[in-house]
């Protein structure tokens, strides 16, 4: 797999006013909103904030620590800590590359830390808050870490100058260490790191270098986090260790809002390693000297639950509920733009898109410790300073007695912006007298995921003479994560703008627009959360299938149909081409054999992938090849861009190819990779990776693979097999090779595509 870069002319940022707002993330947009105390958060700042003096002291007080980012010892080691957290994504390379290309270091000179929980310090932009989500470390740490950099270099110079009584704009930096060559003279940052930490601090940020002279930012560097992964010394919170620490394994109420009613632990505490069983209103845990006690005790156990009200639910009527909402509900206007014409010349599809879990590589898991004036807590989340709430609450402590101590994250994927793990541990451990470490099984963690919401959308479109959209109509149909997560974020309307992204704001050029979304709710204890690619993912798919449908009822190729559209957008006009070349788009395919074309503009990037399948006579889909043309302004580490847009591709198609989870007698029916499939290195195609570069602010990268892999992989199966899917995940059993079963199912497709659900 390589990553060809495709250089473009270097051109100024382009201000697309509310376009861009909203497509630097609605998931961005919508959470600018709040701290723990519902005020607005304080934001990160390369200058001192008054929370840096209580940091630094906590800190250890470091010689130089001109920000809430930059400690520099005596001894001349650099610590970067980091205001985002790290779960795969190479942010903590990509940080330390822009603070290393203004201070003047090298990336290998730079020690990362975790920060603590701290609003005030660690709220990033664009969330509003110490999250990290929504492909925003990026953009939001980008103008501000290269800042903190500049203002440390400047004091260390600074303070350099002064000691040789010369200008300071005669000095100049490398790899740590201040040179004044007029006379020869230098210092390392360990001795100047005192005398800098005294100066008061400069007016204005000291200017910032220009792309051209950057010797770290745009190259493929080696991650800063490898070398310890490589030898294992990297510390997920599964590998915490306090001193006499107790481990539980925990079961849950298998229904949603269920409760536990009682436990026969008779068996389990005669059990060899088992010390305690202990429960909460709608879990037990089994605690042991080590997790194969625990589990093996938990098993033991005799409990009886009650199964609430959603005893009897199950996924035909939870998707029968969303149909009849997407039907009848009342609706959001999320745009409207002109009126749709008078004319018999319409195409209708309908779509359904599943729940999903995010299984990431490492389970669930925290470790407590809670004493009469102390909480602490040993986890990887996304959100540290929302547990360090939730834990106060349950322990009845003040936020300033719980001290969170971040985790390396084995995956995120949106599942750690919640904090259920957290405060089920707090509530066990806080009735044991020793620190507790709770571990979720495989099985627990997908069963009680806060699962990516279901979706039932409608869409309608005006086509002319030439087979175009002048209008376009949709009526999307979803439960709302924002509305939980962060009510107050969103719109005055009631919309959550999250459910309408990269569908209300399209690249395409369509006279007329109307998008609606209706609001459904799933029942108590289906708790719904955020899901790599969030609103994206589930849009991208619906919208770029329906394009593809709309190209060839016009009897047009995808790609000459979406660049029509993309007169007025040249930039991703210039990314649909490149795709187009670097597939080898128009050439000839084998039998069964094709290609799938899908674009968009998430996350404040541009992409656009080509799939190529093949699909056998049993209906078996065989992955050949994907291609990505992928603009996201200005590249941090080249080689980082290539991981993640092919981690997160492999990630989309693996979902789109398998994933669902379903719900029987109000329980979640699956529960580990056997019957929750996950793509298989042998089964992943190759990816390439071609690049615009330019000099555009950049754009997010963690999700957008994944937010366009569904639809390029659906696109590509119709051009196989002229089979429409208008559900995920592949239905197998509509392309088996049969001529009057492929009839029947192609039929069906037309009536369904027409309208009638």
């Amino acid at each position: 797999m390589k990553i060809k870069n495709s250089p473009s002319e270097a051109s100024e940022a382009i201000d697309l006013g509310r376009r861009r707002a909203i497509q630097s993330g609605g998931f961005a947009v919508a959470f600018l909103w709040l701290g723990s105390t519902g005020a607005a958060s304080a934001m990160v700042s390369a200058r001192r904030q008054p929370g840096d003096a209580a940091a630094t002291l906590a800190d250890g007080n470091p010689p130089f620590a001109p920000n809430a980012f930059v400690r520099i010892d005596t001894d001349g080691s650099i610590r970067l800590v980091m205001p985002s957290v790290e779960m795969g994504q190479g942010i903590y390379t990509g940080f330390s590359m822009l603070l290393a290309e203004e201070l003047g270091v090298g990336l290998d000179q730079i020690k990362v830390e975790h920060s603590p929980a701290s609003e005030e310090l660690y709220g990033m932009p664009a969330l509003g808050g110490q999250i990290t989500g929504g492909s925003t470390s990026t953009r939001s740490g980008w103008q501000v870490l290269r800042e903190a950099g500049a203002v440390a270099r400047a004091q260390l110079v600074t303070a350099a100058a002064a000691q040789w009584k010369v200008d300071p704009s005669t000095c100049t930096v490398d790899r740590a260490v201040v040179h004044h060559v007029p006379n020869g003279r230098s210092l390392g940052f360990g001795a100047l790191a005192t005398p800098a930490g005294k100066l008061p601090m400069p007016d204005k940020v000291p200017p910032l270098k220009d792309p051209k002279d950057f010797v770290l930012i745009g190259k493929p560097l080696r991650r800063v986090d490898s070398p310890d992964k490589i030898t294992g010394a990297t510390q997920f919170g599964l590998d915490v260790k306090v001193p006499g620490m107790k481990i539980a394994a925990v079961k849950t109420s298998p229904t949603f809002a269920g409760k536990l009613v009682s436990v026969d632990d008779k068996a389990a505490r005669a059990m060899p390693g088992v010390v305690d069983v202990i429960r909460i209103g709608d879990a037990v845990a089994v605690v042991g000297d080590h997790y194969w006690a625990a589990k093996q005790g938990l098993e033991a156990l005799d409990i009886q639950w009650d199964r609430g009200v959603n005893a009897n639910l199950t996924t035909q009527q939870l998707r029968d509920a969303l149909a009849d909402s997407a039907l009848n509900g009342s609706s959001i206007v999320a745009k409207e733009v002109g009126t749709r014409p008078a004319t018999d010349t319409t195409i209708d599809a309908v779509y359904q898109l599943p729940m999903l879990a995010h299984a990431t590589m490492e389970p669930l898991n925290a470790t407590v410790s809670v004493t009469a004036d102390k909480c602490e807590i040993w986890t990887g989340t996304q959100v540290p300073t929302r547990c360090v709430t939730a834990a106060a609450k349950i322990t009845g402590l003040s936020e300033d007695k719980v001290l969170l101590h971040n985790q390396y994250l084995g995956g995120g994927f949106g599942r750690r912006l919640e904090t259920d793990q957290v405060e089920q541990a707090v509530a066990f451990a806080k009735q044991v007298g020793y620190p507790l470490k709770v571990v979720w099984s495989r099985e627990e963690d997908i069963r009680h995921d806060r699962v990516r919401p279901m979706y039932h959308d409608r869409f309608s479109a005006v086509v002319n003479a030439d087979g175009l959209p002048v209008w376009f109509g949709a009526r999307t149909s979803g439960g709302t994560v924002l509305g939980r997560w962060a009510p107050m974020a969103m719109g005055k309307n009631g919309l959550d703008s999250d459910a309408v992204e990269s569908l209300a704001e399209m690249p395409y050029e369509i006279p007329g627009m109307k998008v609606e979304w209706i609001r459904h709710d799933m029942p108590p204890g289906l708790i719904v959360g955020w899901w790599r690619g969030v609103g994206p993912t589930h849009n991208l798919f619906t919208v770029e299938s329906f394009m593809d449908e709309l190209a060839h009822r016009a009897g047009k190729d995808p790609v000459a149909f979406r660049r029509a559209m993309l007169q007025k957008n040249p930039r991703t006009l210039a990314l649909l081409n490149l795709a187009a070349e670097k597939s080898g788009w128009g050439t000839p395919l084998p039998a069964r054999v094709g290609r799938g074309i899908a674009l968009g503009e998430p996350f404040g990037s541009r992409v656009c992938a080509v799939v190529e399948a093949e699909v056998t006579p049993q209906g078996e889909v065989r992955l050949r090849r994907a291609v990505v043309a992928l603009d996201c302004g200005i590249g941090i580490n080249a080689s980082s861009i290539e991981a993640q847009v092919q981690g997160g591709l492999l990630f989309g198609l693996s979902a789109a190819m398998w994933s669902s989870i379903t719900i029987k007698n109000g329980a979640v029916e699956q529960g580990n990779f056997n019957d929750y499939r996950n793509m298989r290195i042998n089964e992943a195609p190759s990816v390439e990776v071609h690049r615009i570069e330019n000099f555009e602010s950049p754009g997010g990268l963690g999700e957008v693979g994944t937010a366009i892999a569904a639809p390029a992989l659906a696109n590509a199966i119709f051009a196989a097999t002229g089979v429409r899917l208008y559900q995920l995940p592949v239905d197998r059993s509509l392309l088996v090779q049969d001529a009057d079963a492929l009839k029947s199912v192609v039929s069906a497709d037309n009536a369904n595509a027409e309208g009638v659900a």
